[in-house]
C-alpha cells in the first residue's frame, strides 16, 4: 500500500536510531542525517508562510529524526481481510459497551451539555470515543512532528505527511499544547478521538473555555470536538444512523450500495422491510441498502447520519461498528442483529483479490490489469458471474465466488 524499503534505506534509518540528528540551522549534521537535516532546511519557507515562527520550527525539530517503526506500519498489508463479522465482535465487545455505559454515567452532565450546544446524540459520540482510543486509555505514544516527519520525508504518503505536518506545527504555533506533549498514532492522529491535524484545524474547539483546544488531555474538549465536526458534517439531530433490514425474496442486489437513496418508503415498495418486525419512525428518511458481507449476511438501510459518521472513516465496517455500539450503549438489552454472519464466505486475502480479477478477466467480464482493488467494476463483474452461475447476485467477492471461478476455469 506505501512505499517499499530499500536494504541501504532501511540501515540508514536504523542509524538513525542511535545517531544525534544535526538541525536545519546550520548545526554541522552527520553523514548519515544530511539528507533529512537538508529536507528540514527546505520545509522552512513553506511552514513560515503558514505563519509558523522560527522558534516554533526549531523547537518542533528539536531531536527530530525518522522513524523506522512508522515506515514498517506504513509499509505493512495484511495478507488477509479481517471479516466484518469479527471486526464487530471486537469492537462492540460487552466490555466495551459496558465501559461506554459507565462513561455515561460518570460524564452526563457534560455530554448532555455538549448534546445541547452541537445536536449530536451523546451515544454517537461515546462510541467514537470507545472505538478511537477505548475511552482515553489508548490516546497514542507516538511524537506526532516525528511521525508525521517521516511520513512526509520518504514514502508513498510524502503529500498526506507534508500537509498534515505543516497542519501540525500551526497547531504547535497557535499554542494549545507543546510539542513534547503533542503525541498520538504513528499516523498522525491525536488524542482522545484521534483528530489529525487538519481535522483539527479546521474543527477542534475550547469547550472548557481555557484558552486551549487540548483533545490530548481534555476529554470534554475532545468529545466537543467531535460534535462540532460530526454538526458541521451534516448531522441531524434526532435521528439514528440507520437499521438493520430484511430483504424480499427475488430482491434486485444491485440496487445495494450508498450511491443509491430512496426514501425508507420507496424501499419498502420493493420489499424491504425493518427487522424484528419493527417499523420505520421516519419513512420520509432517504437511505441506502448495504450489504456488508452479501446477500448471506445482514443487510442494512443507512441514512444520512452514516454518512456523518463515514466522515471519520470511510469504511462501512467502521460505521456498523460505531452506530451498533452507539445502540448498546444506548439499550444494553437492543442485543446483536437477527441474521447470521455467514462465516463461510469470508473476504478474499490480496492475493486473492488479484486472483479473482485475473479470473474475471479471463472471461471477459472485466478489463484492465489486475490491481486488487475490489471497486464497482470489479463488483460488477462479480455480479455478471453470478447471474450467468446461478448464484445470488450481490456482487460480493468472497472465497466461495472465487472458489466457483477457478473450477470453472
Amino acid at each position: 500500500m506505501w512505499c517499499k524499503l530499500t536494504v541501504r534505506m532501511f540501515v540508514c534509518l536504523c542509524l538513525f536510531l542511535v545517531l544525534p540528528l544535526g538541525h536545519f540551522d546550520g548545526t554541522p549534521a552527520l553523514a548519515q542525517d544530511a539528507s533529512f537535516s537538508r529536507w528540514v532546511e527546505q520545509l522552512w519557507p513553506d511552514a513560515r508562510k503558514k505563519g509558523v515562527s522560527k522558534k516554533t520550527f526549531q523547537r518542533a525539530f528539536r531531536g527530530v529524526t525518522p522513524d523506522p517503526e512508522v515506515i514498517k506500519k506504513a509499509e505493512h498489508q495484511p495478507e488477509f481481510a479481517k471479516p466484518v463479522w469479527d471486526y464487530l465482535a471486537s469492537a462492540v465487545s460487552k466490555k466495551r459497551i459496558e465501559n461506554g455505559r459507565e462513561m455515561l454515567r460518570k460524564h452526563g452532565p457534560l455530554l448532555a451539555s455538549i448534546e445541547a450546544r452541537y445536536e449530536v446524540d451523546r451515544h454517537i459520540l461515546l462510541a467514537i470515543w470507545g472505538m478511537e482510543s477505548s475511552y482515553g486509555q489508548f490516546r497514542g505514544k507516538s511524537n506526532v512532528i516525528r511521525s508525521l516527519a517521516t511520513l512526509a520525508y520518504q514514502g508513498s504518503r510524502r503529500k498526506f505527511g507534508r500537509t498534515q505536518l505543516l497542519a501540525a506545527l500551526q497547531i504547535l504555533e497557535r499554542g494549545d499544547i507543546p510539542p513534547a506533549k503533542m503525541t498520538g498514532s504513528w499516523a498522525g492522529a491525536m488524542g482522545h478521538t484521534q483528530f489529525i491535524p487538519t481535522t483539527y484545524n479546521a474543527h477542534a474547539v475550547d469547550f472548557t473555555g481555557n484558552g486551549r483546544r487540548n483533545i490530548w488531555e481534555s476529554h470534554a474538549d475532545a468529545l466537543a470536538s467531535t460534535a462540532n465536526y460530526l454538526k458541521v458534517s451534516k448531522w441531524r439531530p434526532g435521528e439514528t444512523w440507520g437499521y438493520e433490514v430484511e430483504l424480499a425474496r427475488g430482491f434486485d442486489y444491485a440496487l445495494t450500495g450508498r450511491k443509491i437513496v430512496k426514501t425508507l418508503a420507496q424501499w419498502g415498495e420493493l420489499g424491504v422491510r425493518r427487522a424484528k418486525g419493527k417499523s420505520f419512525p421516519r419513512p420520509g428518511d432517504r437511505a441506502s441498502i448495504v450489504l456488508p458481507a452479501g446477500s448471506r449476511g445482514p443487510a442494512f438501510a443507512v441514512i444520512n447520519n452514516f454518512r456523518s459518521i463515514l466522515r471519520y472513516n470511510n469504511a462501512i465496517s467502521y460505521g456498523l461498528a460505531v452506530g451498533h455500539l452507539a445502540d448498546r450503549i444506548r439499550s444494553p438489552s437492543s442485543g446483536g442483529f437477527s441474521k447470521k454472519w455467514p462465516v463461510e464466505y469470508l473476504p478474499l486475502a490480496r492475493t486473492e483479490r488479484y486472483e479473482l480479477q485475473r479470473l474475471l478477466n479471463a472471461r471477459g467480464l472485466l478489463r484492465g490489469d489486475a490491481d486488487g482493488i475490489l471497486g464497482s467494476q470489479t463488483r460488477a463483474a462479480v455480479r455478471a458471474y453470478q447471474k450467468a452461475n446461478g448464484m445470488a447476485v450481490d456482487g460480493y467477492p468472497s472465497v466461495v465466488v472465487l472458489k466457483h471461478l477457478k473450477r470453472g476455469s
